[in-house]
């Protein structure tokens, strides 16, 4: 509402400066013009145009209609224009280079202005060289004052374009320049708080993980133990994806490479108490993906690689777990990704449905967020998935676009 009513107030401006502007000017012209001996439809066109051109104004002051006013002003600049130029030489007239005064005016009131000016003055300008060309109107300038009248319309013009419009134009662009200031100032105060909001939030989950890992080594019971630390590890998951946008350029998304090899990294370290011997092989591109992708995604990842590391590899044996993640070429945004172990893998029969786990039935209710699906890969050796999914942000209207 602020930046609509701004812009009637630059117009109500423009307005009012060009309406006193041109009036004095037209006043001016018109008393030299009749000093020079000149009589006729010139000089009494540029004192009439002045005294309409002030009534106009008088008449927005009482009854503030803008879009009104701005009509009648133009109608009364063309209607003068086209009398002065045809009584001045016609299309040889220095004064029709007050047309595109005109056009510009138009312009600079809306877009919609603008066009339908400059379609009339294009016809009104064709007008104006059949008349030169085929009706006899005279030139009611005497011969020797001619250059001096070219010098006039000259003065003219050059006052109103640049102290008139010249001058608004200066102003729109600082009024410009100051919104942008603010504008980047208060993109970097919420980019600030943002960064502020996952720093934080990154804090509170490994408070949460220490509390976790505290509560699994002072527990006796294997299972409370085991649920512990997969709780451990899937929190951990979280926070790492907060750290990274605390730490990148780029809040809204995040480079999904480096993010997996953190994570899958951290997940091999926490299995050293087998002293297993597992490589984690990523093959994939340098994509970005939003925040709401990332987190169901790399919990999936979790998921899978703690299965692989945790059912997959016995104690005191080397492995080796391939992710590959490539895009979908028939589908824009959207993305497959493969996660297979070379490990003892598990019976066919077992799956989301019919299995007590927890990592299985979690992994699959990951898929459908993501907007895709989890299937299981026939592989000779050890245990694979299929995972289809989209990048939800660049889907789901918001502030990211």
């Amino acid at each position: 509402m602020n930046t609509f009513q701004s812009r009637l107030d630059s117009q109500s401006r423009l307005l009012i400066d060009f309406a006193y502007s041109s009036s004095a000017l037209s006043f001016l012209v018109g008393i030299a013009l009749y000093m020079l001996g000149v009589m006729g439809y010139l000089p009494a066109t540029f004192i009439i145009y002045a005294v309409l051109n002030l009534a106009n104004m008088f008449l927005y002051k009482k009854y503030n209609k803008l879009l009104i006013t701005s009509v009648i002003g133009s109608a009364l600049s063309l209607i003068g224009t086209v009398v002065v130029t045809l009584f001045s030489g016609g299309i040889n007239s220095s004064f029709i280079f007050v047309f595109s005064i005109i056009i510009l005016g138009g312009y600079m009131t809306g877009h919609f202005f603008g066009k339908i000016y400059l379609t009339i003055i294009l016809l009104v300008t064709i007008g104006i060289y059949a008349a030169s060309e085929y009706l006899s109107i005279p030139n009611e300038i005497p011969e020797n004052s001619r250059d001096l009248f070219s010098f006039i319309s000259i003065i003219f013009c050059s006052y109103l374009l640049f102290v008139v419009f010249g001058k608004h134009l200066l102003l729109t662009h600082e009024r410009l320049e100051t919104s942008k200031t603010k504008i980047e100032e208060g993109i970097a105060e919420k980019e600030l708080l943002l960064r502020t909001v996952h720093h934080r939030v990154k804090n509170n989950l490994q408070t949460v993980s220490s509390l976790l890992s505290l509560q699994s080594k002072n527990t006796t019971n294997v299972k409370i133990k085991e649920l512990a630390i997969s709780s451990q590890h899937r929190i951990n998951s979280m926070a790492m994806i907060h750290e990274m946008l605390y730490m990148q350029d780029n809040i809204s998304q995040i480079a999904f490479k480096p993010y997996l090899k953190e994570l899958t990294d951290f997940l091999v370290k926490s299995a050293n108490s087998k002293n297993l011997d597992v490589t984690v092989n990523i093959d994939m591109p340098d994509v970005n993906l939003g925040l709401d992708t990332t987190i169901p995604l790399g919990l999936l990842i979790n998921e899978a690689v703690t299965n692989s590391l945790k059912y997959g590899f016995p104690e005191n044996t080397a492995g080796r777990i391939d992710i590959l993640l490539k895009e979908n070429t028939e589908e824009s945004q959207s993305y497959f990704l493969d996660i297979t172990d070379d490990g003892v893998g598990f019976p066919a029969e077992i799956n989301h449905k019919t299995t007590k786990s927890l990592g299985l039935k979690l992994m699959h209710n990951l898929g459908r967020q993501l907007r895709g699906s989890v299937s299981r890969i026939k592989t000779e050796k050890g245990t694979g998935y299929h995972i289809i999914f989209k990048d939800k942000e660049r889907h789901l209207p918001g502030i990211n676009g």
